[in-house]
């Protein structure tokens, strides 16, 4: 066997000059394989903000909606949900986005776009949420509309008004909330009672549209 193989090395011919370069083979398979270049999806932003769109809150009237479809800035938009709880879209037209989740009002979307696009790919997150308020009136140190969280409840409410003034009536305390067929329910709150344990219940989520009213 001559010199060369048994050092395990290959002979490669390169170049008009025929230059001869000795290479070992242990050499070669230690060297890593060139990576392929990254499929489109794998550099696809998630949608205009970064993130991805979720299927719990619930869009209402005046949110400000960013809708993406990827590589369609004609159609791409921010848009504002009329009082009327619609939005409109280029190819689109008007739709229903109140009372849907983002996740819903993608597939609406998607499913509007595909008599024009083949397979629209179609992100809508809420930009600016202005539907999911209450109201916290009365003997409270700042009171106001304040945004809502998935899990304010009536304690919570107070303390993001800054507490009590003086001779806040702290027994009597209500929520009130409208009913869809557009009556209104008063329901109590004994601020003494819970915070001693006493009726925990009375400390419920507020949901959006609810007022706090502390006498």
């Amino acid at each position: 066997m001559s010199k060369f193989g048994e050092l395990g090395f290959c002979i490669v011919r390169t170049g008009a000059l025929g230059i001869a370069i000795s290479i070992p083979l242990w050499a070669q398979s230690s060297v890593a394989p060139a990576q392929q270049p990254p499929t489109p999806t794998e550099n696809r932003p998630a949608g205009p903000t970064g993130a991805r769109s979720d299927d719990v809150y619930v869009i209402g009237a005046n949110d400000i909606l960013s809708v993406n479809v990827w590589k369609e800035p004609d159609i791409s938009r921010s848009v504002p949900v009329r009082s009327d709880g619609k939005i409109s879209l280029p190819l689109v037209g008007e739709l229903q986005a109140a009372g849907q989740t983002p996740r819903q009002l993608e597939q609406q979307i998607t499913k509007r776009l595909q008599s024009y696009i083949s397979e629209p790919d179609v992100t809508v997150i809420v930009s600016e949420s202005k539907s999911q308020k209450i109201n916290i009136l009365g003997m409270v140190a700042r009171p106001g509309a304040y945004l809502l969280s998935t899990s304010t409840t009536v304690l919570d409410a107070i303390a993001l008004a800054g507490g009590f003034k003086d001779f806040a009536k702290q027994k009597s305390i209500y929520v009130l909330r409208r009913s869809p067929d557009g009556t209104e329910k008063r329901i109590p709150f004994n601020y003494k009672d819970v915070i001693k344990g006493k009726n925990p219940d009375q400390n419920i989520r507020l949901q959006a549209g609810d007022t706090l009213v502390v006498p």
